[in-house]
């Protein structure tokens, strides 16, 4: 994670140590490390240590640590490992914390999870809109995905890849009510949208994409801003990437972040950077009558 981090982090003076944290803990995530043995292993007080930290990656050591446990079991999962194996090879202590913190980070279970969603029930619609295409997914929890673009098919198809094992139904007509918020979004009639999702993100992701809904209606940041605004400064790549696994455009307004020079990352492909611009003009447009 700290090759994500900007030019200002990289000459931060504790950025050595922090980088060395951060392979102690990739090298122990098996152990699950506490505080107090982490900051005992490099001879620092567990408040100096923790605040360092968290004043370079924007989270705390705990979290980092949760993080990587969490990416190991997906990789696991994604192999073919058998839920069981997978928790204590990721270091899970009890079947009760992974899925407790499943449903925090994943939006379903580790099984649902590493199977594509098998399992899952997901209904979706594609809409036309005046900006194009608009994909809306949910689950019995709340929305999974929300894309806009040009084309159904395409939608269709990253809706599909995303949940490969899932039951995908697709309904006709709008779903309910959450599409005719999304639709009335669109228009400019309802600015501000709280609708239940359903989406899997880790405690970094989270915190970029709180300070997203943040963001006035009509209004826009840029990477560094938002990086400082989480308590990262220089931080700006890390932001970037964390914004653009955001599969909820306008729940979680992507949009609304750009570069110091008015365009998206190049994370972005052509596609994902027309949603971009047209959700960003539209807001702007509604916001000036």
């Amino acid at each position: 994670m700290l090759t994500d981090l900007g030019r200002e982090q990289a000459r931060h003076p504790h950025v050595e140590l922090v980088r060395q944290v951060c392979q102690y803990i990739q090298a122990h995530v098996e152990d699950s490390p506490t505080l107090d043995e982490i900051s005992a292993a490099f001879h620092m007080s567990p408040f100096h240590l923790q605040r360092t930290f968290k004043r370079l990656m924007g989270i705390t050591p705990k979290q980092y640590a949760e993080r990587r446990r969490l990416d190991a079991l997906k990789s696991l999962l994604r192999e073919g490992e058998s839920v069981t194996d997978a928790m204590y090879s990721a270091g899970y202590g009890s079947s009760s914390r992974l899925y407790e913190q499943a449903a925090e980070t994943l939006g379903m279970t580790p099984a649902t999870y590493g199977k594509g969603g098998e399992g899952m029930h997901i209904h979706y619609s594609v809409v036309p809109c005046h900006l194009g295409e608009l994909l809306i997914a949910t689950t019995e929890r709340g929305i999974c995905a929300v894309h806009l673009g040009r084309n159904n098919l395409e939608l269709e198809a990253r809706l599909r890849e995303e949940y490969r094992g899932a039951t995908i139904e697709k309904h006709k007509v709008g779903m309910c009510e959450w599409v005719e918020e999304l639709l009335e979004h669109l228009k400019g009639e309802r600015p501000h949208l709280d609708l239940p999702l359903d989406i899997q993100a880790n405690a970094f992701q989270w915190r970029v994409w709180q300070a997203l809904r943040e963001i006035p209606y009509g209004e826009t940041r840029t990477y560094g801003e938002i990086a400082k605004a989480i308590g990262l400064p220089g931080g700006a790549n890390a932001v970037a990437k964390a914004i653009h696994e955001n599969p909820t455009i306008m729940l979680i307004p992507c949009h609304r972040v750009t570069r110091e020079d008015g365009q998206p990352t190049e994370y972005y492909d052509d596609r994902e950077r027309f949603s971009m611009q047209a959700l960003r003009t539209n807001e702007q447009q509604h916001t000036q009558k």
